[in-house]
This record gives structure tokens, sequence and C-alpha cells, in this order.
């Protein structure tokens, strides 16, 4: 996704990161490849699903989908903690998560209902793979 720097001041809506990053795609990438995949980038699970539903206001010619992982389990794996007490509102956490992802590539998502963890930015400075 075309997005300000994860250290930079300015902040994009999610409508100008789907216009930047649609329009790079469409001046780089043919009609004829089947899909868009994104990571979430060291975006917050809620920036990164809205931004991705903002490309799926419109058709493209593409399938523009995710392939997050952190996105998906951030708030689940915080949730559970490691705690067997916890293992249900994990997964109700990651359910969450995967829902909101699936109606982000049809268009049809709502930051409704979004928890405080998941709009925490997940970019570490430094990190390395």
């Amino acid at each position: 996704m075309v997005t300000p720097g994860a250290e930079s001041k300015d902040k994009a809506t999610p409508l100008q990161v789907a216009d930047y990053t649609l329009k790079l795609l469409h001046r780089r990438i043919p009609p004829a490849v089947p899909g868009i995949m994104f990571l979430s980038g060291g975006q917050s699970e809620v920036e990164a699903t809205l931004n991705l539903n903002a490309m799926n206001q419109s058709p493209n010619p593409w399938h523009v989908s995710f392939s997050y992982a952190r996105a998906l389990q951030n708030t689940c794996l915080k949730t559970w903690g490691g705690l067997p007490e916890n293992v249900k509102a994990a997964q109700d956490a990651l359910l969450f998560r995967a829902k909101s992802n699936s109606l982000a590539q049809l268009g049809k998502y709502t930051a409704e209902g979004e928890s405080e963890e998941a709009t925490r930015g997940m970019f570490v400075k430094g990190y390395s793979y």
C-alpha cells in the first residue's frame, strides 16, 4: 500500500491511501494479474483493514485482498497472553479480525466494534526478520 512512512508526522486517510495505491497499480500492474495481496506493513489492524476496504469501494481489474499475518494475529495473541483462561477471548478476537478483513476485501467493512488494541500501530523501528 502507498502510505506515508511509518515515522512520518503526515497521516493519510484510507481514501488517500486507496487513491495513491490504485493509481500506482493501474500504471504498473497488467489487468491480467488475477490478484493483489497486501501485507499490513506495520499499520494497526484497523488502519490496514480500513485501507483495504477503501481500495475495494470501486471495481478493480484485480482481486484486491490481504495476506496479513500480524494484522490478524496481534490482538489475538495479546488477548491470549499464553493463559488458558483467555483462549475463548483470543479466539473471539481472531474471528473478529478475520471477519473484518473478509468484509474489507468486499468493500463492506466498518470499524464498528473495534478494540483499542486493534488501533495501535505495529511498526517497530529497527525490526529485522
